[in-house]
């Protein structure tokens, strides 16, 4: 097979003189000469880095008590950043840049909250990590070194936000060489590259490396450096795969020539507009070669560049920005809401903290849960009642609602309440919203007039809407403010505390405390519910009758699973004039989730889920929100807003436009896929799921077998085939998983979308960890297909 023209050498020396630096206490340490890979090139010259690459003594801060000094220093790679004690000696971690989400400027975590008083502002900055992995809070010495590493760190997550699919596979086989060249002497002898292969997932015969490796050792060295360890490295990952697709769709087998790419768009990606001038924009943006260019040509290797990109991945890119319609009223939509938002583990024992509602912002979460209880002198606090979870004030989180809710969508947030304090808290929780939310916090209907529907996400824009019980209703708001008073206002707790009597848990405690759950609602706080009225669900029959359209009920998920059973299609009907919650069960200690599938079928709008908890729940979850702009809204089909015509998705057939399809999938191969069990001998033994999550009917799962001792480069060319009843509430979960016959499958790696999402033909999907971050390169080729069901 022919191989690919090696990428440009990644470690090209770009030799620095030697400078000397000094801790604060004076004791010298030298810098060395440093080899540069060639993403560094692009940052000479820049002050901020050039101070990064030379280090800085900050505090790491903890807590209120744990404060240490700390060598920070960016590594030569200029995408690690390493950290010692102070003290000689000590054990040192480091951390990619790839890995981090964003730098705070400022008091911005409740840690530097905590020391606000002790150090100004203008030295300290969080760094917040992608996943769930825990913040790091940073005191510089001064202003304008705190400056250097945010602008520095700022700058480095920007470069790899823009790096090219060709850039970040040169980073990650720059990583590897670093991994593999234990000696630190930028070269590799045959010993390392048969721990490398191993730690790459590699399982190889020891004469074909050996082979590999002498034909990459140009210089005869019986060592491989620089351009050599690129060209090995491209021997390895040779992609017969795409090079039989490249050969079969070209003329000549050389190449593409506009022709062919035009064929290869229309006939086999099934793109649709302009294909001639799509494919003169793919060979203008992907083709190395300035000489395939002038002919308008593709070769193999910009080929694989653009099966490789955003546009040749699995999720059509027209559908991540915002497409959809956003005028249509509230309870027309999916809304991406979280449960227990305070909490950053389980509800027993957890950690709860204002981090959890910035987490939740900012993957796109549209509706927060603010769990509020009596706290000391006259200040609210949220936490989970009666449990051993810390606890937050509540100032704090309506603080931190002002500063995140609109950063990630201009679309509403919802503030859901589940209220149990004195009416005098209650009070205190009115003047936070009031004060610190000003007009961002929805006080009136939006005309000033009584309405007579809900108004649209479009219409909420930049609005934060409380969901919590009212005294009276709108309606009443519009006489003269005839609504009664805090002392005769009387309500209950939120539905939550009936909702676990009706599941048997400790059924005596409860009852008593039902008993005495009866409290009254201050005026103040009342008067902040506008649109999002909690009232206690009778029947759907009586709903139907007498509820009004601002009127939200919640459920458990086992209550709501029983409406679904016992009456799918009246519930669907009731979610399109209402909106509902749903949440977990407080049988989940551990704060694990229920598959929300089954309540988006119903139409149920605010599906609640802990986001502190990755799995299936939160991966459809983020799959469902991943398109529309990631802004929280998504529009539900027509079928299920429509009140003359009832869809009942336990009978999808009989529904108006039954429409079902069939989707094909060859899972045709792997490449780099991550090692999941850390002993250098195991290597992963993969093998796809692929899932289907929609109505009772549609519910499939499929596996490929597995490939033993390869995670590397596995291939299958497994072809799976499922009958689609609602495409239009379809998700597909890809799951990779290492096979073992002993035990459970471990888990390596998933994306999820929705179906309407997916681009057909041959297409790259690239794989999420656990916690749903990405973890180039590792990546399915697969081919699709959607037909009509015959």
């Amino acid at each position: 097979m022919r191989l690919q023209r090696p990428l440009k050498c990644l470690f090209s020396k770009l030799p620095l003189c030697d400078d000397v630096f000094f801790f604060s206490d004076g004791r010298r340490v030298r810098k060395q000469r440093m080899a540069f890979t060639g993403s560094v090139l692009r940052f000479r010259g820049d002050d901020n880095l050039q101070s990064m690459l030379v280090g800085t003594v900050m505090r790491k801060i903890k807590s209120r008590t744990w404060k240490k000094q700390r060598y920070f220093k960016l590594q030569d790679d200029c995408m690690t950043i390493w950290y010692q004690s102070k003290k000689a000696g000590n054990a040192h971690s480091t951390f990619s840049v790839g890995d981090v989400e964003a730098i705070r400027e400022g008091h911005q975590s409740e840690v530097l909250v905590s020391i606000a008083e002790e150090f100004p502002a203008d030295r300290c900055f969080t760094v917040v990590f992608r996943g769930r992995r825990g913040n790091l809070d940073l005191v510089a010495e001064s202003a304008e070194e705190a400056q250097t590493w945010i602008r520095g760190m700022r700058k480095l997550i920007e470069s790899i936000e823009n790096m090219g699919e060709r850039e970040k596979l040169d980073q990650w086989i720059g990583d590897w060489f670093k991994k593999a060249d234990k000696n630190n002497d930028g070269r590799m002898n045959f010993k390392e590259v048969q721990d490398l292969l191993k730690m790459m997932n590699v399982d190889m015969n020891e004469h074909h490396a050996h082979r590999l490796f002498t034909m990459a050792d140009k210089s005869q060295s019986s060592t491989l450096e620089d351009d050599e360890f690129v060209l090995f490295y491209k021997m390895l990952t040779q992609r017969e795969d795409v090079l039989t697709v490249f050969q079969k769709f070209s003329s000549d087998g050389q190449k593409f020539s506009q022709s062919d790419l035009e064929d290869f768009l229309r006939d086999e990606q099934l793109e649709g507009g302009d294909i001639q001038q799509h494919a003169m924009q793919l060979i203008e943006r992907y083709e190395p070669s300035d000489a395939a260019k002038l002919l308008n040509a593709l070769t193999f290797d910009g080929f694989l560049m653009y099966l490789g990109s955003a546009e040749g991945s699995i999720f059509n890119p027209q559908r991540r920005g915002i497409f959809q319609d956003m005028t249509r009223p509230l309870c027309q939509y999916l809304i991406s809401s979280s449960h227990n938002t305070y909490l950053m583990e389980d509800q027993l024992r957890g950690h709860s903290s204002v981090e959890g509602y910035i987490r939740a912002l900012s993957r796109g979460c549209r509706c927060v849960e603010v769990d509020c209880w009596d706290g000391a002198n006259g200040e609210p606090i949220v936490y989970h009642g009666h449990t051993f979870t810390s606890k937050i004030l509540f100032k704090d989180v309506v603080n931190a609602m002002g500063n995140y809710a609109f950063k990630v969508s201009e679309y509403p947030v919802i503030l859901s309440i589940e209220n149990h304090c004195s009416v005098e808290q209650q009070r205190v929780m009115a003047q936070h919203l009031n004060h610190i939310l000003g007009d961002k916090l929805l006080k009136s209907t939006l005309d000033g007039k009584a309405p007579i529907g809900l108004p649209s996400p479009e219409d909420l824009k930049g609005k934060i809407l409380l969901k919590a019980k009212k005294i009276g209703g709108l309606e009443e708001s519009h006489h003269n403010g005839t609504a009664e008073d805090s002392q005769t206002g009387e309500v209950s707790d939120e539905d939550e505390v009936a909702e676990i009597d009706e599941e048997n848990v400790h059924r005596e405690t409860v009852r008593r405390r039902l008993k005495k759950s009866k409290q009254r609602l201050s005026k103040e706080l009342s008067d902040c519910v506008v649109y999002c009225k909690s009232v206690h669900f009778s029947s759907f029959k009586h709903s139907r009758i007498h509820s009004k359209f601002y009127e939200v009920t919640s459920f458990t998920e086992s209550k709501a699973r029983k409406h679904l059973r016992e009456a799918g299609a009246e519930f669907v009907l009731h979610n399109s004039r209402h909106l509902t919650r749903v949440y977990p069960s407080g049988f989940r200690t551990d704060s694990s989730n229920f598959n929300p599938q089954e309540m988006w079928n119903a139409g149920c709008q605010i599906v609640a889920l802990n986001f502190q908890t990755a799995g299936e729940g939160m991966d459809l979850n983020d799959g469902l929100f991943s398109q529309n702009g990631g802004c929280g809204y998504v529009l539900k089909p027509a079928f299920m807003s429509r009140t003359e015509k009832r869809f009942d998705p336990e009978t999808p057939e009989k529904r108006e436009g039954y429409h079902p399809v069939v989707l094909t999938i060859q899972v045709i191969s792997g490449q780099q896929l991550p090692k999941v069990n850390i002993k250098e001998d195991s290597i992963v033994d993969p093998l796809v799921r692929v899932e289907i999550h929609g109505v009772p009917a549609d519910q499939c799962k499929q596996e490929t077998r597995y490939i033993e001792n390869n995670g590397f480069n596995p291939v299958w060319y497994d072809t799976l085939r499922f009958t689609i009843h609602t495409p239009e509430l379809a998700m597909v979960r890809f799951v990779v998983e290492d096979y073992d016959k002993t035990s459970k499958n471990d888990f390596v790696g998933q994306y999820t979308l929705p179906l309407s999402c997916m681009q057909q033909g041959y297409r790259h999907i690239h794989l999420l960890s656990k916690d749903g971050t990405s973890i180039p390169p590792s990546s399915l080729f697969v081919h699709l297909r959607i037909t009509d069901v015959e």
